[in-house]
């Protein structure tokens, strides 16, 4: 059964970008140094790990939403766990961003999961559409 794996991943990495709110939280009405912190609000490593929280809990959602559509639509199974992995590989772009921001790894990470996760939307939209009135009872 497909879709299993996205949702659990999802619920996962929403959890951890959360997470990472609360850091970047603490960071700006907390930390010792927050008024630097504060001043590069929209720049550098700053920017770029904020990218990287948003990022990775719409794509966490996105998997969720993914997960849950490929558990309750009759999407053939070969074309259903294409979807999937796509989607899963998707959440390879927060991880390339933490990755660029924290440790100046290349943005190839980023480049090819947000490739992913968008042909996997397209791709599921248009198997849910290709359902048309053969998924009502």
């Amino acid at each position: 059964m497909e879709g299993r794996k996205n949702v659990g991943w999802g619920f996962l990495f929403l959890g951890l970008f959360m997470a990472i709110g609360f850091f970047l939280g603490y960071m700006h009405d907390l930390a010792p140094e927050k008024e630097r912190w504060i001043a590069q609000y929209a720049s550098g490593t700053h920017f770029e790990i904020r990218l990287a929280h948003v990022h990775g809990a719409l794509f966490g959602l996105i998997n969720i939403a993914a997960g849950l559509a490929l558990l309750g639509l009759p999407v053939p199974s070969s074309r259903a766990r294409w979807i999937s992995w796509l989607a899963l590989a998707g959440l390879l772009m927060p991880i390339g961003i933490l990755l660029h921001a924290l440790f100046a790894v290349p943005p190839v990470l980023v480049l090819l999961g947000g490739a992913a996760v968008i042909v996997a939307a397209l791709w599921l939209g248009w198997e849910a559409l290709r359902l048309g009135s053969a998924a009502r009872p």
